[in-house]
């Protein structure tokens, strides 16, 4: 390999238009703008969604629906998963331990659902409970207290 046959590799280069480069290039003149109008000029950018003038499609469908701005969204820890927890040896759940789980981040607000059954002990400390996964964690004689 030597500096005279250097080349750049396969794909590298793109095969793109020199545009205003004079007439002989085939893209002097206009430049590929055409004549006058806005998009002929300098600074001219459109706006996304812009449709030539035709009424954009987000302004032409209606809106529906409705943002509920009070909401509280919770993270759902199921007690399938906290029987598989409990089987490793951990009998005190704390939003710590969730976080060290991976099963909710630290901002997460964290509900104890359901679904599964329950046969360890456990104590649980979380934002909220659901009335069926309260009854299981005390039925087999763990305890849960809310944040």
């Amino acid at each position: 390999m030597e500096l005279n046959n250097l080349k750049p590799a396969n794909g590298a280069v793109k095969n793109r238009k020199r545009i205003g480069r004079g007439a002989g290039s085939g893209h002097g003149g206009t430049s590929t703008r055409g004549h006058k109008g806005a998009g002929s000029r300098s600074g001219n950018s459109r706006k996304i969604g812009f449709e030539g003038g035709q009424m954009p499609l987000q302004r032409r469908l209606p809106k529906f629906g409705f943002k509920n701005i009070n909401r509280v969204e919770y993270t759902g820890i199921n007690l399938d998963v906290l029987e598989k927890l409990a089987a490793q040896g951990i009998n005190e759940f704390t939003h710590e331990t969730f976080v060290k789980k991976g099963l909710a981040s630290k901002n997460d607000l964290v509900k104890i659902l359901g679904r599964g059954t329950l046969t360890a002990k456990v104590n649980i400390t979380a934002h909220a409970f659901s009335s069926t996964a309260k009854e299981a964690i005390e039925k087999v004689g763990g305890s849960t207290a809310t944040l």
